[in-house]
């Protein structure tokens, strides 16, 4: 792939000339559609003023609103909930949203909090100049004794999502008055958990306690130390020593020097305890449950003996197939985890195991990250006929053409008619799947979960306790793709610490996108031979070019010389703010492809979005139209509604996403979308990521100059801090398959 004019014969070939001669009236043009959009969501935010009843704060003024607006910001997710464990994010341009991060993780549902406990809080807040319309966040954060407990530690407040530190100081201030102080007890547990949380967002589920410290020092908290030890002795935070090198030999006590005779034993004399190695973690219990219950429970898949059916049948098929399909089967066979590595053709040899494992006589299910994942695979299934030697007639990745998958039961893959395929959270909720047995447990004896690198350890925990025993677990995907929105590296830490067989497909993805995307996961961005126009790349100057230029390849380019319809053009970017990040191009995309008053929460009939019914899961879709009940979406061939308090949270305009939401899915056509201020944000998974989903065409907007060949030669997947490899160590032997 080459960093400079596309080649000849490019999408852009015939653009170029254009764009040449009119920058100026680009420029322009750029600026008075900006004008229209900010006048449009003036108005916009009028009428629901008149409309909305969670609009009674937006008279508010000063720090309230600013209160307001912060949480609001996190809620939608035009803000992230903090930056303080992420690395800092590109300069904005002038009169640009800053740029923000995914939304945090959602908390279980809860019951809605009692109406006097909302009251009560309501009245709180309004003595400490907080809008009351936080009341009901600050009830369902705190329980129906939080006016009470708000009143007492005012600094609770950063309980809820969007509050930062300075705002709940100035809350304090108002409520406690003279009694304020920075080294108040109460600010120092309250800030220990909001950092803790905040780690969580970036990916943490534990913090070194230097860091720790570090930071809360960096807010300001007089004594670090005293406010962690508080934390944890109120069972806010929980404090880990893990051993350093969790696999080297516990040391053994010092042993009394020879020729000691019949000495006086002496302090120095007696044996003394050689202390090993250890770092000093602390961390929230929610994620240390999870990632203990994790650990606990891949221990039991490893050490359980797997259900035994059709054994010879088994061994007939390993010894048909070819290569990495082979060792995979055998290591299944054997196994009860098993990690299957590879790119998006590995999952050919995925399917040769469910159908093996079928015809062995085991209730076999596959699930993926999301709904285009499970209708691919199921189209993988059908595609591989009944080859057994991991290769299959065509790559079976079209699109939702797919029935949804629903209960086969134990007579294995296309039983009824119906692919064995889930969702993993439409399989843990019972939503799809073989449901649950009378224990309790997932109701099958082989799991293939692809898009691995997605679990966070949440999901990952509630999945393996899921298994019943004798189960079969094996965990595919890439392991260069960006890691899990959530914290936790679940799937790198397992592969690191080497419990169980590895098997890595040598199935490569074909054609010029697989040959530029394998390069670039060892590090080389390839200039690759694209003879059916499958890598263009553009180059633009500014975020106004590249905005325009993104627009014109998705409306007109892409449909016309490679014959990708714009709905079917899915456009990538490094983030939602900045200049060309996800909201300006959206905006711009739906001028250009659906234009509209956005008469329902912004949105009108037809427009395409994004919808996040959990952190981490992105799902795309249309608007298909709004009522008094919500929003009505259809993603995936599936019915959608969205209840019109969650619109604002939950849904975006998704003609243009971030390449974490946009993981686990592939376009027919993709444009990558890299403005000159992106430099700082991007990484080789990130690259490696947007490139990836491409399945017949990939665009590249290109302005980051050598920063793009840099970041993939030279800038990893940001560290993530996790206790699972030490957990695991104690408890099972590593492997050297």
């Amino acid at each position: 792939m080459a960093e400079s004019d596309p080649p000849e014969g490019a999408v852009a070939e015939g653009d170029a000339a254009e764009g040449d001669g009119s920058a100026k009236q680009l420029s322009e043009a750029e600026a008075e559609l900006a004008a229209q959009r900010v006048e449009r969501e003036r108005i916009a935010r009028r009428k629901a003023e008149k409309q909305a009843a969670i609009d009674s704060g937006a008279k508010l003024s000063g720090k309230a609103a600013d209160l307001l607006a912060a949480v609001r910001a996190v809620e939608s997710g035009r803000q992230p909930s903090a930056t303080v464990f992420a690395d800092p994010e590109p300069a904005p341009r002038p009169a640009v949203p800053a740029p923000v991060r995914p939304a945090r993780p959602e908390q279980a549902a809860v019951a809605a909090p009692a109406p006097a406990a909302v009251d009560s809080v309501r009245q709180v807040l309004g003595e400490g100049g907080a809008p009351d319309t936080l009341a009901p966040q600050v009830a369902a954060a705190l329980g129906e004794d939080a006016a009470r407990r708000l009143r007492e530690d005012p600094w609770l407040l950063l309980r809820v999502g969007g509050v930062r530190p300075e705002q709940a100081d100035g809350f304090a201030r108002a409520l406690l008055g003279a009694a304020c102080a920075p080294d108040d007890e109460r600010r120092g547990r309250s800030f220990t958990g909001w950092l803790l949380e905040q780690a969580a967002v970036a990916g943490h589920t534990v913090l070194e306690m230097p860091a720790l410290i570090a930071a809360l020092g960096r807010q300001a908290v007089p004594d670090p130390e005293a406010a962690v030890q508080s934390a944890v002795a109120e069972a806010e935070a929980l404090v880990f020593e893990d051993a350093l090198d969790p696999t080297a030999p516990v040391p053994e006590p010092r042993a009394q020097p020879s020729g000691a005779g019949d000495a006086e034993p002496t302090d120095d004399a007696e044996d003394e305890p050689v202390e090993r190695p250890v770092r000093v973690l602390v961390g929230l219990e929610r994620y240390a449950l999870a990632e203990e219950s994790l650990a606990e429970g891949v221990a039991r898949l490893i050490n359980s003996v797997p259900k035994e059916d059709g054994s010879a049948e088994w061994e007939r098929a390993a010894d048909s197939a070819r290569g990495s399909a082979a060792e995979l089967l055998r290591a299944v066979r054997t196994g009860g985890l098993v990690l299957h590595t590879g790119g998006e053709a590995s999952s050919v040899e995925a399917a040769t195991l469910l159908r093996t494992a079928a015809g062995a006589g085991l209730r076999a299910w596959a699930a993926t990250h999301g709904a285009d994942g499970r209708d691919r695979f199921a189209a993988v299934l059908d595609a591989s006929g009944g080859t057994e030697d991991g290769t299959i007639g065509g790559r079976g990745a079209g699109g939702s053409g797919t029935e949804r998958p629903g209960a086969a039961g134990a007579e294995g893959p296309r039983a009824g008619g119906l692919a064995p395929v889930a969702t993993l959270a439409g399989l843990l909720s019972g939503a799809e799947g073989p449901g649950r047995d009378a224990e309790g447990a997932l109701d099958l004896d082989l799991l293939v979960v692809l898009d691995a690198p997605q679990l966070d350890v949440e999901e990952a925990a509630l999945l393996v306790e899921s298994l019943p025993d004798g189960a079969r677990l094996v965990l595919a995907g890439d392991p260069g793709v960006l890691w899990s929105a959530g914290p936790g590296r679940v799937f790198a830490d397992l592969l690191a610490a080497r419990v169980c067989p590895q098997i890595a497909s040598r199935v490569p993805d074909p054609g010029p996108l697989g040959e530029l995307v394998s390069g670039i996961g060892v590090g080389e961005l390839n200039q690759v031979e694209a003879p059916g126009k499958e890598v263009v790349i553009v180059p633009v100057r500014d975020a106004g070019e590249a905005v325009h230029r993104a627009v014109q390849l998705v409306a007109d380019s892409v449909p016309r010389a490679i014959g990708v319809p714009a709905e079917q053009t899915q456009v990538i970017t490094p983030g939602h703010g900045g200049a060309v990040g996800t909201r300006v191009l959206n905006a711009a995309l739906k001028e250009r492809l659906n234009p509209g008053p956005g008469r329902f929460g912004g949105f009108d009939p037809g427009d395409r979005v994004a919808y996040s019914p959990a952190p981490g899961r992105t799902l795309t879709g249309q608007v298909v139209r709004a009522d008094a009940e919500g929003l009505h979406l259809r993603c995936a061939g599936a019915a959608v509604l969205v209840p019109k308090e969650r619109v604002e949270q939950t849904v975006r305009h998704g003609w243009a996403v971030t390449a974490h939401q946009a993981a686990g899915a592939r376009w027919p056509a993709v444009v990558v979308v890299l403005p000159g201020d992106a430099a700082q944000a991007l990484s080789r998974p990130w690259v490696y990521t947007a490139f990836g989903r491409a399945e017949r065409h990939l665009s590249v907007v290109h302005g980051v100059e050598q920063a793009l060949a840099r970041a993939v030669a030279e800038v990893q997947a940001k560290p993530r801090t996790t206790r699972l490899p030490a957990l695991l160590a104690p408890q099972l032997p590593t492997t050297t398959g």
